[in-house]
């Protein structure tokens, strides 16, 4: 994109030509807004839920890059920074009947402390750095949906010069300029605007509560292409000349950063983040405490300061967290709003050039909701199922067991269930070792290796079996207890009573802590769980040679040492829990025999 010489420009900017734009803009911009003052039609419009079940009665999409060319791709990535922005003050507001829909109204200045960056701007025949630059693609689009659902159109200005690829080619196109060149238009019935992006297309859609006639895009005059490759832009003109030339000494190659937002240790994560991240890439963690020493993580320079919490707030968060009940809905709520925090903390950290995230999936749906990884590829390091299918197994296993206190107590609320399952629908990659997450992936996930721990002691074995878990319906407390009872074992729970404190009357039971002796004695772990997102506690079976059985819930399909059954089979369940002790006795038994001899 651009000419190699001077002489094709027919106007070239000058500093004079450019402070006389400057006054004239001001004393347009001074009387708009003394005109809006007085005005009753500029308000901007509230979010709401109202239409958000009606039909979409038209939509528009656009490619977010035009350009990959190395000097172009800083100016596209702040004209894609300014969507994210503009986008979460547009998307969901809802306008009542009869009522205007004013671009900036509804926009408000694009400063750079609202968050706006400097953009691709149509200026005087040229593509120039500005803030607030690439807002067009937006009024552009807002305009095209207009008019395919038959809005009124009250203002539109169209641009001087036609980009190639863009709706000018096709007469929808409709530039803004702050505050006096806006895009305006009203319905005679109420109207929804959805905006949201993928990593290359910007989506706008409307709905309404009533039928429209339809504008059939082909039906419309088509304006003649201008001559040539379309405007200059001061990224890849060679116009030294020029007052607002951009000096580029060299080709940006390798444009992008990846983000890495995390807020916990797993070893499996960091292994794989250790592997690819680069030096210019960065890294946030919540804190530097001494589960992150563990790893080879380090805050980038620039990144520290202003997501960290201090210790004084990482202090009240825990004496909170230890108030409340170690499960239960209240407990659910702390964390998510704890999650929510976080996420939003981190996202000053994804500035204009990260077009890659790596994000833990706990912070997941609430940058998603915010619209922080719109126009990026993003992957998930996935830590559970999702909020979907979490509640569905949470049903059945309500059903299963009505009498429980902890099955029916929290689900999560719906919009932070859809925000997920969007969000994981568009990513890239969904990165996990826990097999029964991946399987809900298939083609999108990455398995990786769960791993093993170092055993610090070797517990003596013996006879008795292990509940590795709280006695919560979800872990599978009622079907180990049933087995217990049928097979008259000798237990050994580790963990909180939640389910009652005679919840395992009858049964020859041994409550324990989760220590360095937790598996003394212990021959067979079993977790018949409906839910375990971290089976630390059976790995750290697995490397004591301790034989684990477990629903297939606990993730280990892939893991040695571990056998997998059907989550919710009690009678499997017996099955195997007496195979693998009569193992265990005919083991002692040869080893008896072997000493002996």
């Amino acid at each position: 994109m651009g000419a190699r010489s001077e002489d094709i420009l027919v106007s070239k900017p000058s500093l004079a030509s450019a402070g006389l734009f400057r006054i004239k803009v001001s004393i347009l911009q001074s009387g708009q807004i003394v005109r809006n003052l007085f005005s009753s039609r500029v308000q901007r419009h509230p979010k709401g839920n109202w239409l958000k079940g009606d039909r979409v009665v038209a939509e528009s999409r656009s490619r977010l890059r035009a350009n990959n060319l190395g000097a172009e791709m800083e100016l596209e990535a702040g004209k894609v920074q300014n969507l994210r922005v503009a986008l979460r003050r547009l998307d969901g507001i809802e306008v009542p009947p009869n009522q205007e829909f004013s671009f900036w109204s509804q926009i408000g200045l694009p400063a750079r402390w609202k968050g706006f960056v400097a953009g691709r701007e149509l200026r005087e025949g040229c593509l120039i750095p500005s803030i607030g630059g690439g807002l067009c693609q937006l009024s552009n689009a807002l305009y095209d949906a207009a008019l395919s659902a038959g809005f009124e159109i009250i203002e539109r200005h169209a641009h001087s010069k036609i980009i190639p690829g863009s709706l000018a080619e096709v007469g929808r196109d409709a530039t803004v300029f702050w505050n006096y060149v806006d895009l305006r238009f009203k319905s005679t019935l109420a109207f929804r605007i959805e905006g949201s992006m993928t990593s290359d297309e910007l989506i706008i859609r409307l709905r309404s509560e009533g039928s429209r006639k339809r504008v059939s895009l082909n039906a419309l005059p088509r304006k003649l292409q201008i001559a040539g490759e379309g405007p200059q832009s001061c990224a890849s003109c060679d116009v030294r000349s020029c007052f607002r030339h951009i000096e580029i000494e060299n080709e940006i190659a390798d444009f992008g950063r990846t983000a890495y937002l995390v807020d916990e240790y797993w070893p499996e994560f960091d292994e794989r983040i250790n592997a690819e991240k680069r030096d210019k890439d960065i890294l946030g963690l919540p804190l530097d405490g001494k589960k992150r020493n563990k790893s080879n993580y380090a805050w980038s320079a620039d990144g520290f300061h202003k997501v960290s919490e201090s210790r004084f707030a990482t202090l009240v968060r825990a004496v909170r967290s230890r108030r409340l009940s170690s499960q239960g809905a209240a407990r659910q709520r702390t964390l998510l709003a704890h999650d929510e925090k976080l996420a939003l903390s981190f996202a000053p950290l994804l500035t204009k050039d990260v077009s890659h995230v790596a994000v833990m999936q706990n912070l997941l749906p609430f940058l998603w909701k915010e619209g922080h990884l719109g126009g990026r590829t993003f992957d998930v390091l996935m830590t559970r199922l999702p909020f979907a299918d979490l509640h569905n197994r949470l049903d059945v296993a309500y059903k299963l067991h009505p009498e429980s206190e902890t099955l029916g107590d929290f689900r999560a609320d719906e919009w932070l269930v859809q925000a997920e399952s969007e969000a994981l629908n568009h990513a890239r990659l969904i990165v996990t070792p826990h097999t029964e997450v991946a399987r809900l992936f298939k083609e999108k996930a990455v398995l990786l290796d769960w791993k093993i721990p170092i055993a610090k002691t070797i517990p003596v074995r013996g006879n008795r079996v292990a509940f590795p878990a709280s006695t919560v319906g979800r872990k599978g407390a009622y079907e180990m207890r049933d087995a217990a009872r049928a097979l008259d074992l000798e237990m050994v729970v580790v963990g909180s009573q939640l389910e009652g404190g005679d919840f395992w009357k009858g049964i020859n039971v041994t409550f324990r802590r989760f220590d360095e002796n937790w598996l003394d004695s212990v021959g067979l772990v079993v977790l018949p769980a409906f839910i375990e997102h971290k089976p630390r506690r059976l790995l750290e079976a697995v490397a004591c040679k301790v034989p684990v059985i477990a629903s297939s819930a606990c993730g280990l399909g892939n893991a040695q040492g571990v056998k997998n059954l059907p989550t919710g089979n009690t009678q499997e369940l017996r099955d195997e829990i007496q195979k693998a002790l009569k193992r265990n006795q005919e083991a002692s038994y040869a080893i008896i025999r072997f000493r002996r001899e």
